[in-house]
């Protein structure tokens, strides 16, 4: 195989999020003039998930794709007396590092999307935000989801924790994933650090309850998007449908062949569904 380079370009980013100074790792790839369109990763995983639709031309041509490591993920480092608290992910701390990242990048009214916590927190952007945002895109999200996991198996001293994450979630992928891919993506959720999945899910399980709160969203504001796997179980197809039914104006659509990963677990295949909703973004922009 002949030496290659990928196209995405990673870097430190040194801001404060609710006053407390944080380092985040993040990638990029496109244009610096493109539209921006940040990209939030799932619980426990890193920005790694998006490294196909980094590597997109069809997608850097009009988008200037940005992906950062969440605060205790990935290679984004825990701040400064970490070890003396335990890590709980919030909607408030979870807006806060998002909010953080846009403004110290500067970014004109970005495209916001994210998948599973990603996506449930994009949900909270388009009920409290939803001016600062040109479009939102909502992957495997909806306004709540009963647990169907114990995380007390996910921080404990005489369990692997990685491999406890991966097997918890290898089930979500739909079964026409690539083997590769499927493995990639149970790869990332092995290297996740003590206890921040479990930090992650709290607020998956406990702190975003959107129910309700969701139908004050206005599309007209900011056009929100939602896709889903039709092979997700931990936000079904219902689940979504279920809270698109209280979104006026939300587009919605569930994906074949594709389960809670489809960004990282079929690439190809996730692509089908969103070069369509970033076409019809970057021709209302131009608009």
């Amino acid at each position: 195989m002949p030496p290659a380079l990928d196209p995405m370009i990673g870097r430190y980013l040194r801001l404060e999020i609710d006053c407390v100074p944080h380092r985040l790792y993040f990638e990029e790839a496109g244009p610096a003039n493109g539209i921006p369109l940040v990209c939030l990763h799932t619980a426990g995983a890193d920005n790694r998930q998006f490294r196909h639709l980094l590597a997109d031309p069809q997608v850097t041509k009009r988008f200037r794709v940005l992906a950062f490591d969440m605060p205790w993920h990935g290679k984004s480092t825990p701040p400064d007396g970490w070890e003396k608290s335990e890590y709980r992910l919030t909607t408030a701390s979870y807006t806060a590092a998002i909010r953080a990242f846009c403004q110290t990048m500067e970014l004109d009214r970005p495209v916001v999307m994210g998948c599973s916590i990603g996506g449930r927190i994009v949900l909270n952007l388009a009920i409290a935000h939803a001016a600062e945002f040109r479009a939102l895109i909502a992957l495997e999200a909806a306004d709540f989801q009963q647990p169907w996991y114990d995380t007390a198996w996910l921080h404990r001293p005489d369990v692997h924790g990685g491999e406890v994450c991966a097997a918890l979630i290898s089930g979500l992928i739909a079964p026409q994933s690539p083997p590769v891919n499927r493995h990639e993506t149970l790869w990332m959720y092995m290297q996740g650090g003590p206890g921040i999945f479990k930090g992650d899910l709290y607020f998956y399980r406990v702190d975003g309850d959107l129910r309700e709160k969701v139908k004050v969203i206005d599309t007209k504001v900011c056009p929100l998007y939602l896709l889903t796997g039709e092979y997700d179980f931990s936000c079904t197809a219902e689940d979504t449908l279920r809270t698109a039914s209280h979104i006026k104006g939300v587009e919605v659509q569930i994906m074949k062949e594709l389960g809670h990963f489809p960004m990282s677990e079929n690439p190809a295949k996730f692509r089908e569904y969103i070069l369509p909703v970033l076409d019809k973004i970057a021709t209302q922009d131009r608009g």
